[in-house]
């Protein structure tokens, strides 16, 4: 944070602990000018007050957390942009990339700097990494499972499940269903090819599908008559007139999606005579993914989750399309 605002944080909360013992100084005084244990002359119900001086008990209590909160403020974190004593961190602060984190992790460790966030990743490696290990490695600990013997374990799909829920499920749905501009994983079609082995390639190093803008060079006329062609692949209904014309136009897209318009998983090139579509399969959506292209990102996860959670993920992923031969 800024030192402007630091000096206002310190200032507020160092203030707010100031006013409470002095309230509590000020409380302790006797003002009502009546002797200590007799009658204020107020009455209701019964219950007459009394002068009666602050609890000690409660006293003492309250300036016991004065204190422990001034010593709290002074070891850890909580004045402004003040460290603590302690040099304990909840995290490493204003990394924007993970290559900046994990710089920042081992700056951490060097100066001997206590960062809680890394230290708990630490501890669930330390329980949990024994646990992917035993999931994914042969006996001799140092081979991997093929995906498709490990898409047939119970336990491992559990963990699978587990770690699709927490790093993919936001784009690919819980169900992994997909949704527009996000593929269904449970289908048997796959723009990168749904071979174990391709699978796990597309999670370690993530994807990037370029479809190319193609208005200005087609023009509104030519991407009408483009889009009624590649409409007419998976048997819409369209004006076969523009179709044909649409045809001749189709050899700038052969190049990524086939002559046959079956696409190309080499180049993430989808297959346009399924009638399944990643953007939308309206006309409207066509037009505008011709006109204007389409740019995805599947990032990769190799750097995040570490091979280990890769090739159970795989496993899990490769079990959701292939749920007969994993039984």
């Amino acid at each position: 944070m800024s030192t402007l605002f630091s000096i206002f944080v310190t200032v507020i909360t160092l203030g707010t602990i100031l006013g409470c013992f002095l309230l509590l100084i000020w409380c302790r005084k006797d003002k009502m000018g009546v002797e200590e244990g007799q009658s204020m002359g107020h009455s209701f119900d019964g219950i007459e007050e009394l002068n009666n001086p602050l609890p000690k008990w409660w006293t003492y209590m309250f300036l016991f957390f004065i204190v422990t909160g001034l010593i709290y403020l002074i070891a850890f974190p909580g004045l402004g942009n003040f460290k603590g004593l302690l040099g304990w961190q909840s995290s490493n602060q204003d990394v924007r990339s993970l290559a900046e984190s994990k710089a920042a992790t081992e700056s951490a460790k060097a100066e001997g700097r206590a960062v809680e966030y890394d230290r708990e990743v630490a501890k669930a490696d330390e329980i949990y990494g024994a646990k992917f290990r035993e999931l994914t490695y042969e006996a001799d600990g140092k081979t991997y499972k093929e995906i498709t013997e490990i898409a047939k374990d119970p336990e491992a799909l559990k963990v699978g499940q587990r770690l699709f829920l927490q790093n993919c499920s936001q784009c690919h749905g819980s169900d992994a269903r997909g949704g527009r501009g996000f593929p269904n994983l449970t289908d048997s079609e796959w723009l990168w090819g749904g071979e174990p082995a391709q699978i796990k390639t597309t999670i370690m190093d993530g994807r990037q599908g370029i479809m190319a803008a193609w208005g200005e060079i087609l023009g509104k006329d030519g991407v009408q008559e483009v889009a009624s062609y590649v409409l007419s692949l998976s048997g819409r209904t369209v004006n076969l007139v523009e179709a044909k014309k649409g045809e001749a136009r189709f050899v700038i897209c052969a190049a990524c999606h086939g002559a046959d318009g079956k696409g190309n998983v080499a180049l993430g090139a989808p297959d346009l005579t399924n009638n399944i579509w990643l953007y939308g399969g309206s006309r409207e959506a066509v037009v505008q993914t011709i006109t204007h292209g389409r740019h995805g990102v599947m990032p990769a996860w190799k750097d995040i989750l570490g091979e280990d959670k890769v090739h159970l993920l795989a496993s899990y992923v490769y079990s959701l399309s292939h749920q007969q031969s994993a039984k």
